[in-house]
């Protein structure tokens, strides 16, 4: 096989799901945007669903159109997004509830889709999406009378736990929901981990799913197994890559890997990271091209025929420290080359 194999282990984030409901006495819900964090919307939903997910949140009305599909009826989708010009008719037809995110939203929605169900964001301090509170102030009463299925606000530092942001905006949602009857949800991944508190009525685990932090005691939801097209000798002083991004100090053994930054294998990690040939890290030399990585496996007992990239050894906030990014961005930017091999679920 000449492409490298993604596996994803839909039962590690099954199992993440569930580890995650028993946080607390809230629901669970799922978010699972982005092609699920770039892992597949459709597989990852309905296992998340036979585990018992029953709440998804997605970014926008065409991912809700794809999940739907998948799911069938029954499972509440919700669009952060809302209720954008030219959903009604998915909206309606698919069952999807949007996050109506200010007045306009909400004209539009009610104008549109009389009595179909949706939900409200409000703005408690990250500035991106919801209603503040002066907008909230003037049309709550009008906004509850017509039955919001879920009121959510969103947590721009919960992966920090002392960030007193956290508290400031647990405080403002509390005063802007303060006795409502509708179900509340602030909580995100890291809002669950950080205290009861915030946990409400639904959470929303995201990236702790499919293995990242800052849930720690998250299963590795991925797997990233490169095969090796060439290996060569080089001698002191010669040179690999492009621009001669890296000098043999040694003689050296270099094998070549069938990927690159085509594959979402970020340019930024050449000279940073390496994979692993079994037990052996063999660091990766020169830059990252398009389709081809070097990779020094002078100390591995043989020539390997695969490496892994991600797995047992280096996971995706590993990689994430050497690229100078997040695991979010390493999910999501995961080619559509790869073989993709799903496990469980």
């Amino acid at each position: 096989m000449s492409t490298a194999t993604l596996t994803i282990d839909l039962g590690a984030i099954t199992a993440n799901w569930t580890a995650l409901s028993a946080l607390g006495r809230a629901e669970a819900g799922a978010v699972v945007k982005a092609d699920a964090y770039g892992l597949g919307a459709a597989r990852v939903g309905r296992a998340l669903a036979k585990a018992g997910a029953r709440t998804f949140f997605v970014a926008v009305a065409e991912e809700g159109v794809a999940l739907r599909e998948a799911l069938g009826p029954g499972p509440v989708i919700y669009i952060l997004s809302g209720h954008m010009a030219g959903d009604a008719d998915m909206l309606s037809d698919m069952s999807l509830a949007p996050i109506l995110n200010s007045l306009d939203q909400m004209i539009r929605h009610l104008e549109s889709l009389p009595g179909h169900e949706f939900g409200l964001q409000l703005d408690t301090g990250m500035n991106r999406l919801g209603m503040e509170p002066s907008e909230w102030a003037a049309v709550r009463d009008i906004a509850v009378a017509q039955e919001p299925q879920l009121i959510i606000s969103h947590l721009a530092a919960a992966d920090v736990r002392d960030d007193d942001m956290n508290r400031r905006q647990l405080e403002l949602f509390r005063q802007m929901t303060a006795g409502l009857e509708c179900p509340l949800s602030i909580a995100n991944t890291g809002g669950i981990m950080l205290d009861k508190a915030f946990h409400f009525d639904v959470t929303r685990p995201g990236i702790g799913l499919y293995g990242g932090m800052p849930y720690a005691d998250a299963r590795p939801a991925v797997a990233l197994d490169i095969p090796v097209i060439q290996c060569r000798d080089v001698e002191v002083g010669e040179v690999v890559g492009y621009n001669s991004g890296w000098t043999a100090q040694r003689p050296s053994r270099i094998a070549t890997l069938n990927a690159g930054y085509a594959d979402g294998i970020f340019r930024a990690i050449g000279g940073k990271s390496a994979v692993w040939a079994d037990d052996v890290r063999c660091p990766i030399v020169g830059r990252v091209s398009m389709d081809l990585i070097g990779i020094d496996i002078t100390d591995a007992a043989a020539d390997p025929k695969t490496v892994s990239l991600l797995g047992r050894h280096q996971g995706i906030d590993e990689l994430a420290d050497c690229a100078g990014t997040i695991a979010y961005e390493i999910l999501t930017a995961l080619g559509a080359r790869y073989t993709r091999r799903y496990l469980g679920g």
